[in-house]
């Protein structure tokens, strides 16, 4: 039986998170953890945070769901490879399928906050066949225009050479989904900065009309700078549905965590509806 295979959904918690189960993706060990049984459900933490992120969801999520949650690599209890080429969008979607097949899932709901809602969009555009629907969370899904892009990318290269400077002292003025999670050290947030953070092109942005799965967007009230990407991508995902949660800022679950959870829960319960009228039809 391999490391993480479902005998470990009946451990007690302690034990579950001392098995640390974890896949080699060409030599880089990627943390992740499995919760529940039912449909599967991905979810991906946004940049410089950890699978941690998503304590306070795991019961309800996991009730219905095999819930699998991850560490990006460079982030919490995944390696942090030294060579910068080790990180990039193209390798992150890689391990997300990876972590599918591991956990015996041809499809799942994908979804994440913020660069993780970004790498679920990028997921579903290389992957369109092995997502049943989409979660999308205080995220943004790129820039058309090249130099919005630059002005994007500068900044995480700053990020990145700060990390490098100060350590993780960075993450302690940061929102809560970071502020509140475990690295070993900040030299893996710096080259994800770079190399995952950063963006190529715009071949994300422009497969949104093309998503043909159910769609949902959440996004905090106070979340100023991700308020107009969220309207965009409800505007052009075909079908999307949007949430906005008064009184949360990017760390919308944390923020919010029951408001965030009647937002996501019937729209999960639609999709296993619409599964079962399908089957009975």
């Amino acid at each position: 039986m391999s490391q993480g295979d479902s005998q470990s959904d009946n451990y007690p918690e302690q034990y579950r998170k001392a098995a640390m189960p974890k896949i080699n993706r060409d030599g880089v060990n990627i943390y992740y953890e499995v919760h529940g049984s039912g449909p599967p459900l991905l979810l991906t933490h946004g940049y410089s945070s950890t699978s941690g992120m998503w304590q306070g969801q795991i019961e309800a999520l996991s009730r219905h769901h095999k819930l699998v949650l991850w560490d990006m690599r460079g982030h919490g209890q995944s390696d942090y490879p030294g060579d910068g080429a080790a990180y990039s969008e193209a390798l992150t979607v890689g391990d997300m399928a990876a972590l599918l097949d591991e956990v015996g899932a041809d499809k799942a709901i994908v979804g994440g906050l913020s660069l993780g809602g970004y790498m679920s969009l990028a997921f579903n555009r290389t992957y369109p066949e092995r997502v049943r629907a989409l979660l999308i969370i205080d995220t943004g899904p790129g820039f058309k225009k090249d130099d919005a892009r630059e002005v994007w990318n500068k900044r995480a290269h700053d990020t990145g050479d700060r990390f490098d400077r100060e350590g993780l002292e960075v993450l302690k003025s940061a929102s809560r989904e970071r502020s509140s999670v475990t690295h070993r050290d900040a030299s893996g947030l710096a080259r994800a900065a770079r190399g995952m953070l950063t963006q190529r092109d715009a071949r994300v942005i422009e497969s949104l009309p093309d998503i043909k799965v159910p769609s949902l967007v959440v996004v905090g009230a106070d979340d100023t700078p991700f308020l107009a990407a969220s309207d965009y991508m409800a505007a052009k995902i075909p079908g999307a549905q949007k949430v906005v949660v008064p009184a949360a800022g990017h760390a919308v679950n944390i923020d919010q965590p029951q408001a965030f959870i009647d937002a996501v829960l019937p729209f999960l319960d639609g999709l296993d509806t619409k599964t079962t009228q399908k089957a009975a039809s």
